[in-house]
C-alpha cells in the first residue's frame, strides 16, 4: 500500500506542531504536508460554514485531486451567544488576553466552549466535516501565553484545575477540542485506507 500525501493548510506553527503530535500514530498511513496558504475567511457564526469555505478554496488552489484539510478553532462564551467564536484570534490580537477575560467580569457565568472544526477534502470531490468540543471556564491567564488563548481556558475535565497552557501537551491533547476533532479524522482516514 502506498503512503498518501495529505495537505494541512495552516500558517500557524504551534497548530502544525500540535496536529503532528495528535496524528503521529497515523503517520505510517499518510504523509502530512503543510501548505501555509492565505485563505479568505468568510464572516459567519456558523463554524462549519467557515471551515467548509476555507477547504473549498484550498482545494481549488491545490487542485481537486489532492487530499487536503483545514482546521478552524473557535472560543464561544456562553453569555455571548456564540461570540467571540471564530473571531477569537482577532480578539486576542487586538485586545490581549486580560481584556478578553475582563469582558466577562460583570457576568456570573464564565462558561465557554472550545470548538475545533475540520473539513477534509478527500481528493475525490467529497468534503467531510469533523468537530470536537471541550467545555470549560474562562479564567485569569495562567501558564505560558505562547499559544493563542490556552492560558485563559480551563477545561472542566482538567483534573487539577489547570488551564490548557499549564497542561502537558499529551494531557491537553487527550481532552482538547482539537484532539477530539482529529480523533474523528484519524478514525475516518484509517477506515478510508482499508
Amino acid at each position: 500500500m502506498s503512503i498518501q500525501d495529505i495537505v494541512f493548510v495552516t500558517g500557524n506553527a504551534n497548530k502544525l506542531k500540535e496536529v503532528k503530535m495528535i496524528l503521529s500514530s497515523e503517520s505510517s498511513k499518510f504523509n502530512l504536508i503543510n501548505e501555509p496558504l492565505d485563505l479568505e475567511e468568510i464572516q459567519d457564526v456558523d463554524l462549519k460554514s467557515i471551515a467548509m469555505a476555507k477547504c473549498k478554496q484550498a482545494s481549488e488552489i491545490l487542485g481537486p485531486n489532492r487530499p487536503v484539510f483545514v482546521e478552524d478553532t473557535a472560543l464561544v462564551f456562553d453569555e455571548f451567544n456564540g461570540l467571540p467564536g471564530a473571531y477569537i484570534k482577532w480578539f486576542v490580537k487586538s485586545m490581549g488576553l486580560a481584556k478578553i477575560v475582563q469582558m466577562l467580569d460583570s457576568f456570573d457565568n464564565k462558561d465557554a466552549k472550545a470548538i475545533t472544526t475540520i473539513v477534509y477534502a478527500d481528493g475525490k470531490g467529497e468534503f467531510h466535516v469533523f468537530q470536537g468540543i471541550t467545555e470549560g471556564t474562562i479564567v485569569s491567564s495562567r501558564g505560558p501565553t505562547t499559544f493563542g488563548w490556552d492560558s485563559i481556558f480551563q477545561p472542566k475535565e482538567s483534573t487539577n484545575g489547570q488551564t490548557y497552557a499549564e497542561m502537558a501537551k499529551e494531557d491537553k491533547n487527550l481532552i482538547s477540542q482539537r484532539g477530539r476533532a482529529f480523533a474523528q479524522l484519524k478514525t475516518f482516514l484509517a477506515a478510508e485506507s482499508m
